[in-house]
């Protein structure tokens, strides 16, 4: 995935015309590139991997539903967030975006701010996540060396092979090291998934990681209860 260089380039797609032109004027003065579509199927012909930094969908729109549109977009894109607009706000419609792998999902009417400030801690996020996955293969945990391209830890003179999901975690909570990593974030980044099966699937690797770095006591990786996890190195 190439990162998009000068402005944040938005994809909004919604069936009611006058909505989304608001909501594109709206995102324009704060500085976003906006492009609007109609409908997904019209939406999916223009996506291209790299074009669009954040997707903005509306669910219920004729021609290709936001849902059918999104599982397109992650086909050809697994890394652009993405958010649901949507007027209804049942618990089922909701489980399943997040399934497909919303980022997000907002009711309408909503307050134009809290979207704003969704995207951007969206953007921010996944900056983040793109860049260090282009660029940064090498962290240092406390005693530890991690490479999660060779998938090693090496210190205390042991070097320790990982799987690739246990190298994909671990890299997850370096990019987050000493702050917290919300279990979603790291079940849709790497699972794709956020059922319960999932979820204690990735307790569990969670549990081996910590016995790969229990033999440097200034490294802790913490349950955060209802949050997620925390990866820490005591200075």
């Amino acid at each position: 995935m190439s990162i998009l260089t000068g402005r944040t380039k938005i994809m909004i797609v919604e069936d009611d015309t006058n909505f989304g032109m608001v909501l594109k004027d709206y995102l324009a003065l704060h500085d976003y590139d906006v492009l609007l579509y109609r409908d997904g199927q019209q939406a999916i012909e223009k996506f291209e991997p790299g074009k669009f930094n954040l997707c903005i969908l509306d669910v219920m729109m004729p021609v290709m539903d936001g849902f059918t549109l999104a599982e397109k977009i992650k086909e050809k894109d697994h890394h652009v967030p993405i958010i649901f607009l949507t007027a209804k706000s049942m618990k089922t419609d909701m489980v399943r975006g997040f399934k497909i792998g919303a980022d997000d999902y907002i009711t309408k009417p909503f307050d134009s701010e809290i979207l704003l400030l969704k995207i951007k801690a969206l953007l921010n996020r996944s900056e983040t996540i793109v860049k260090a996955a282009n660029e940064q293969v090498e962290f240092t945990v406390g005693g530890f060396k991690f490479n999660s391209r060779l998938r090693t830890i090496e210190g205390f003179g042991k070097t320790q092979k990982l799987s690739p999901k246990e190298a994909a975690l671990l890299a997850l909570l370096c990019l987050y090291l000493n702050d917290i990593l919300p279990r979603e974030v790291a079940l849709r980044k790497i699972w794709n998934d956020d059922n319960y099966f999932t979820a204690r699937s990735m307790d569990v690797f969670i549990t081996k990681i910590r016995k790969y770095l229990k033999d440097d006591p200034k490294v802790e990786l913490l349950n955060v209860h209802g949050n997620g996890y925390r990866l820490v190195v005591i200075e």
